[in-house]
């Protein structure tokens, strides 16, 4: 702006040392090589300051940002899935000016207009609509593995990828949201078992992974101390592990708010329409509307999407967990099997979590859950086959979670196959917590940019409306 610090600060530091009433204290000397010349011999720019008067009002009133106005809001075009870069005038500035755009310095150009570029993806408003309250269902009670091992072939690019973000989840999120990486161990508890294992591993090689790593028995009793001893050998993945899905869920909601996302909470969804150039979106406290809609309801998803006129066969689930009495530490990795449904791990507090996919029963329209005791006598039979150690624990608390499954066990993401300014993420299956960052990433850029490096053409909404389309997992 011009303005000069005898002019704009001297006065403010004079009244402050006024205060304090300290007596002065001279100066000493000038360090050696401090530069003391004349005003003609100054550096240009330096030479601009006048003998006297109000330097800053006199620049102020040359100097004039003709665009982009002052509070402007700017839809820019883009190239390659990025803002343009804006164009910047100015008048009445005497040259050289050093413009700052978010306190860094726009590069000089030679000629014509300035033009500097956003350092982010631009600004968006975001409303998330939650019938019931953040981390009630699926997202907040799920067994919090966070794993690349056993992946459906197509979800293993993203696995890998999110992989790198729970490694820095607390720069992400402000919290590191329990996540510990001991490994994740898939064991076998036969020789049939470990020809799969093995097979699996070779595949993943061949379309360029590493990440599964086959063991033997000895590796496996290194690693897992407490397992049985019939198991034969494992496939592990070094750098997988676990979190607290809870404390997670609450971390990514708490890191919205500071940057302005609002939840309007225990608020349904009623109806989803076009309304002119937006989406009119209806919940039983109000009408919303919005450029964007994204379809991420979980086991409640199907309805969203039905409203667009996209019917997916989605299938309401209620997997079950179980938690024991606190135990002394005995194993740190995540524990599943290869013939039958395990999920098992030690929290840090010595409780044990047991899940693996049996089911409950449930009535999603009033958010009720059934435990089947059955399922659950399974998963402690397992237990008990696998861990010794735990023949005398305790169980002190079952429950069961609501989360939407597909026909083919994997998500749907990415954009409606109707409807423009729409985009869906549901359906993972009892598997998606792990997946939650990347997939958000995800959505974020083809929200913002329309496309994605990620390979999601496998989970696109109308993939089971297409002849051979449909599969099981590989």
């Amino acid at each position: 702006t011009g303005l000069a610090g005898r002019v704009a600060a001297a006065p403010i530091l004079f009244d402050a040392f006024a205060r304090v009433g300290a007596p002065p204290v001279p100066l000493p000397r000038a360090p050696e090589g401090a530069l003391a010349t004349t005003t003609a011999r100054l550096p240009p720019p330096l030479k601009r300051f006048s003998p006297g008067g109000p330097l800053g009002d006199d620049a102020q009133a040359r100097l004039h940002i003709l665009f982009p106005p002052d509070g402007a809001r700017l839809e820019l075009s883009r190239s390659e899935g990025k803002p343009d870069p804006v164009p910047l005038k100015i008048t009445g500035a005497v040259a050289p000016v050093t413009v700052l755009v978010n306190g860094a310095p726009v590069p000089p150009q030679p000629r014509g207009p300035l033009f500097f570029s956003l350092d982010g993806a631009g600004y968006a408003r975001v409303t998330v609509i939650e019938k019931d309250h953040v981390g009630r269902h699926a997202s907040g009670v799920n067994a919090g593995g966070v794993r690349r091992l056993g992946r459906h072939l197509a979800e293993v690019p993203l696995a890998v990828a999110a992989m790198e973000l729970w490694h820095r989840i607390g720069d992400l999120v402000d919290d590191d949201c329990g996540f510990d990486s001991h490994g994740q161990v898939k064991v076998a508890e036969n020789e049939a078992e470990l020809n799969a294992l093995r097979a699996r591993v070779d595949e993943l090689k061949r379309l360029g992974f590493t990440h599964e790593e086959l063991i033997d028995r000895a590796a496996l009793q290194e690693i897992v101390p407490a397992v049985s001893e019939h198991c034969v050998g494992a496939v592990v993945c070094r750098r997988d592990g676990a979190a607290n899905p809870y404390r997670t869920t609450l971390a990514f909601k708490r890191k919205a708010e500071s940057l302005g996302v609002r939840f309007i909470e225990g608020t349904a969804v009623t109806g989803i329409a076009r309304n002119g150039g937006a989406w009119r979106v209806e919940t039983g406290a109000g009408a919303h509307e919005a450029a964007v809609v994204v379809n991420c309801a979980g086991a409640w998803a199907d309805r969203i999407a039905a409203a667009l006129g996209e019917q997916v066969a989605l299938e309401p689930i209620a997997p079950m967990l179980m938690i024991t009495a606190a135990l002394p530490p005995f194993i740190k990795p995540v524990v599943g099997a290869t013939g039958r449904p395990l999920s098992f791990k030690q929290f840090r507090n010595g409780t044990v979590l047991i899940g693996g996919g049996h089911r409950g029963r449930l009535d999603r329209d009033s958010n009720r859950t059934d435990l089947d005791f059955s399922g659950l006598a399974v998963s402690a039979q397992t237990v008990w086959d696998l861990f010794p150690v735990m023949r005398g624990a305790h169980i002190m608390r079952c429950w069961a979670g609501i989360e939407a499954r597909m026909p083919d066990d994997i998500p749907v993401i990415g954009p409606s196959s109707t409807s423009e300014g729409v985009f869906h993420a549901f359906g993972f299956s009892a598997h998606g917590f792990a997946l939650g960052p990347i997939v958000g990433a995800i959505i974020a850029e083809l929200v913002t940019g329309g496309k994605t490096n990620l390979p999601i053409a496998p989970f696109r909404i109308d993939r089971f409306g297409r002849a051979n389309v449909g599969g099981t997992p590989g």
